[in-house]
């Protein structure tokens, strides 16, 4: 038994919801990379500024000291750097002699603890060092030496509070950890709504799926205003019910055909067996009834021969086996099958033309003497039977002409259908099934082809049978 995919049990959601989940984790992907981005972007400005700001510091108390006349000067002039820290409450500065190490001025405690730092800054008016003091506040330093203006040097610690920069970044990280999954909720609202919106055309088409049923195929999606996929969607779905709903008519249409064909042997047989045993009769007579039964039951028989070689063939379940096939030699020897049956109406088969198809052997031989049966069923007396065959550059053709009564236009529409007779009476007297022609065409089908018929006013009746050139392409044919 063919089973169709299977899906995990996740994607039985709806699609909404699942395009909603989808947007959210993309979001959350995208999001969490920008987030990460800009807090390392902030974080990198914010050293920037600090770097600028600790510089244009120092470049000004290089100034001031410039204008000290001794280290003795210095504690007098503690005014003179207080300016400098105006303002700034996050800046400390500390002086030390640089030959002792004696702390000259500070104007804080954690400007005195830089003094004592590990000695792993840098001697360096460029360099600045990050550390942490015994309360937890980390500072960045800048330090170095500057000269007074008798040439001593100064030890400079310029320190800079960065707790305004962390209280920063953390207020970026607590509004990151709020909005973050807001903002993904709405995201995902968003993108459920959108979805839900968008998809509004299939829960259209699922209702009309489910309001569908055996009198009511011919309804279709209207595809007007949908966007593409859903436009291209509705289109098949629309040639899907066309699909239907024209098997279906055929169904119906061969299944009353079928109980109407098979109703009259089996009422002939009913018939016959109940009229034998109504009396008591002679063997002779029983036999003539049974060899009687026997001819319908034949004529059962091949009619059921028929209806399963046009479903098998419908349906291709039997693959073809393609070799080449000489039209001309297939041709002559039906001919030479049927030529009893012909002479006894008094009638010639000619064969004209030569070429080779690619094609199942049996299956068109059983074409060719549908066909030409057919001609010699429904031909003039003492008349010949012409069968033509041509190639072209994309088709090769075998026409079957004979000359008879004409075919009316409105029957040659029909004249393929199955168990469609022109002549119904006609038909049933000389054993036809009425499934002949209908047979052809399957045959012609299965290999790509088709079968055409024509008949004019003075009675000529060709049947053309249109085969693919050998190495043509597979298109339809025209």
């Amino acid at each position: 038994m063919t089973q169709g995919w299977r899906f995990p049990y996740w994607s039985r959601n709806s699609l909404a919801t699942r395009i909603a989940l989808a947007s959210a984790f993309f979001g959350f992907l995208t999001t969490g990379c920008a987030i990460v981005a800009g807090f390392y972007a902030l974080s990198h400005q914010l050293d920037a500024r600090s770097t600028a700001e600790l510089l244009g510091k120092r470049d000004l108390l290089m100034h001031v000291l410039s204008e000290i006349p001794s280290l003795e000067a210095v504690n007098p002039n503690r005014h003179r750097f207080g300016d400098l820290l105006i303002g700034h409450d996050d800046l400390h500065l500390a002086l030390a002699d640089t030959a002792s190490g004696k702390i000259l001025t500070s104007f804080s405690p954690i400007a005195t603890q830089s003094t004592s730092a590990p000695d792993t800054f840098p001697v360096s008016s460029t360099s600045i060092q990050s550390w942490t003091t015994a309360t937890g506040d980390r500072l960045s330093t800048i330090r170095g030496s500057s000269p007074v203006a008798n040439g001593m040097t100064v030890q400079y610690y310029l320190s800079l509070d960065r707790r305004h920069d962390r209280r920063l970044l953390g207020g970026f990280i607590k509004t990151t950890v709020v909005g973050w999954p807001l903002l993904l909720l709405v995201v995902a609202l968003g993108a459920w709504l959108n979805a839900r919106t968008s998809l509004a055309p299939l829960r259209h088409f699922h209702r009309l799926a489910a309001s569908i049923g055996a009198k009511s195929l011919s309804q279709r999606i209207s595809s007007s205003g949908l966007p593409p996929e859903l436009y291209e969607l509705a289109e098949e779905f629309n040639r899907m019910l066309e699909r239907i709903d024209s098997g279906y008519r055929r169904l119906q249409d061969f299944s009353g055909e079928l109980a109407h064909e098979m109703r009259t042997p089996i009422a002939t047989l009913m018939g016959r067996t109940q009229v034998a045993l109504s009396r008591p009769r002679t063997s002779a007579e029983f036999r003539e009834v049974l060899e009687g039964d026997v001819e319908e039951l034949e004529r059962l028989s091949r009619l059921i021969s028929d209806m399963l070689f046009i479903a098998r063939a419908d349906h291709n379940e039997d693959p073809l086996n393609h070799e080449r096939v000489e039209l001309a030699q297939e041709a002559r020897r039906v001919a030479d099958y049927l030529s009893l049956i012909a002479d006894e109406r008094g009638l010639a088969v000619e064969v004209a033309g030569t070429a080779i198809v690619m094609a199942d052997r049996l299956l068109v031989d059983r074409a060719i003497t549908n066909l030409v049966s057919n001609a010699i069923r429904h031909a003039m007396t003492e008349s010949k039977i012409h069968v033509a065959i041509s190639a072209e550059d994309n088709s090769v053709t075998l026409a079957v002409t004979n000359h008879g009564d004409a075919i009316p236009p409105q029957h040659l529409e029909r004249i393929f259908d199955r168990f469609y007779r022109v002549d119904s009476g006609r038909a049933r007297l000389d054993g036809g099934t009425g499934l002949g022609l209908a047979i052809v065409r399957s045959i012609m089908v299965a290999h790509g082809g088709q079968v055409k018929a024509r008949s004019s006013a003075d009675g000529e009746t060709t049947f053309t049978l249109i085969f693919r050139a050998t190495g043509a392409s597979p298109s339809e044919p025209t």
